[in-house]
This record gives structure tokens, sequence and C-alpha cells, in this order.
């Protein structure tokens, strides 16, 4: 997987991506981080790329050429037109399916904006996917670039050091994750399950099913419409949403 970012703070980029399971990977070459500085195509004095709006507004924009030549030295040394990612509040939302899917390019463009955007004339010429992380606005996209590329990493073989480990944890089968512990078997007076202490892995699995889908339903009921449950595990649900209502109704007549 290679990773383009046009930006105009490319050590952001760097010092944020090439530490951890990204920069471990990157050593071994599964990833490459390519960063190009948009301001390294401002033709001018003062490498300027931003200027007033037209129409007037609050803020400035940043302009069409530079961040259409800084995308052209990407898109020239590869042979495909590659996906660019734009990102910004108005995109669709990233998920798991997303980080799941981008995973299957072999090279991804992030443009990452700032001040009050970009020029609309670039964003429609070059942008395949505008993308956002949330319903609210940051500085800029560096950040959101970089949680994507961390999302879509872990999705890529040979990342993690064991590949179950990003298939299997929260969002996955549209669940969250089931808790876990490690020793001591007792802390503060909370003990690890015994199911856990058991060895016996159907009772272990059953276990961690029903915590994924207890949390789940308790946290965010929203992912349950997506979940593959059985006719068992909805009648599950059913009784714990009833049983969280009546123990709210009855702290309210308290």
């Amino acid at each position: 997987m290679n990773f383009h970012v046009l930006t105009l703070f490319p050590e952001m980029i760097e010092n944020g991506m090439r530490t951890s399971i990204t920069g471990r990977a990157m050593e071994k070459g599964i990833l490459t981080l390519h960063t190009v500085n948009i301001r390294d195509f401002a033709f001018n004095k003062h490498q300027k790329v931003d200027d007033y709006t037209y129409g007037g507004g609050a803020g400035m924009l940043m302009q069409a050429e530079p961040v259409y030549l800084a995308w052209a030295s990407v898109a020239e040394k590869i042979e495909k037109q590659p996906r660019v990612i734009y990102l910004t509040p108005q995109g669709r939302t990233f998920r798991q399916d997303m980080a799941r899917e981008l995973a299957q390019e072999e090279n991804l463009v992030f443009l990452c904006g700032h001040y009050e955007g970009i020029d609309e004339r670039v964003l429609e010429e070059i942008v395949t996917d505008p993308v956002s992380i949330g319903d609210y606005v940051l500085t800029g996209g560096e950040l959101p670039a970089m949680v994507m590329m961390d999302a879509i990493s872990r999705m890529v073989p040979g990342v993690l050091n064991n590949q179950e480990s990003g298939e299997t944890e929260s969002f996955s089968g549209n669940l969250l994750e089931y808790p876990q512990y490690s020793r001591p078997e007792e802390w503060h007076g909370k003990k690890v399950p015994e199911v856990l202490l058991s060895g016996h892995h159907g009772n272990v699995d059953k276990w961690r099913r029903e915590q994924s889908i207890l949390r789940t339903a308790k946290w965010r009921p929203d992912l349950l419409k997506g979940a593959e449950l059985s006719g068992k595990e909805w009648n599950y649900v059913h009784q714990l949403k009833k049983k969280w209502k009546e123990t709210q109704e009855k702290n309210e007549n308290l």
C-alpha cells in the first residue's frame, strides 16, 4: 500500500505516521508514505497558496493551481489514475467497511485542505472520494488523513503481527468488540470472568459473542441493523432492551 499525502504540513504527517504499527510496517516495506508539500508548487516569491474568495466571505481559500500541480506530480508517477480522497465534513462518513475497501488499492492520495477549503474547480477535476471522519470541523485535513491511513493500514496483510486481530475487533460484523482481561486475575476487587479461566474454548466464544451483542445494544444500537444475528440472539437483544427500560422507569419513579 502506497500512501501519498498532499498537504501544507508534511512534517505533521511524517511524524504521526512513522511511529508504532504503521512505522514498523513502513520499515518492512509493507507500507510507503510519500508526502507532497503543496507550497512547493506555488511559484511566487512567498510560496503563497491561498487568496480571497470571489463573492466575499470570511477567510482565505486554497488556490486551484498549486493543488493541481501537486496532484499531477504524484499522478504522473502512477500508471493508472489513483483514488484521491479529499478530507471534508461534506464527504461520505468514514467507516470500517470503507477502510477494508480502500485497503485493496495499491495507491491512495489524500488531499488535505486548510483555511476555508480549496477552490471547487480543482476538486471537481481530481477528487474521486470526498470523505469525512465525523460531523465536526477541524483546522485542516491532516488529522483526518492520519486517522484514515491508520485504519486502512490495519486491513493491509502483514501490517499487524496477528492478522486476525484486524478482523475480529470492534465493528467486525457490525458488532463492538467484547471486553478483554489480562493478569492479575483480581484487581481492585474485580475478578476476571470465570468463563475466561475455564479453558473451554466453546464457552469462551459464546460468552464473547454475547458480550459483543450486549455492548453494541447498549452503546451503538444503530449498528445492530447491519449485524447478522440469529433469532435467539435477536431475542436476547429484545430482553436486554426490556430490562434496561424497566430499570430506567424504576429509577425515574424513585
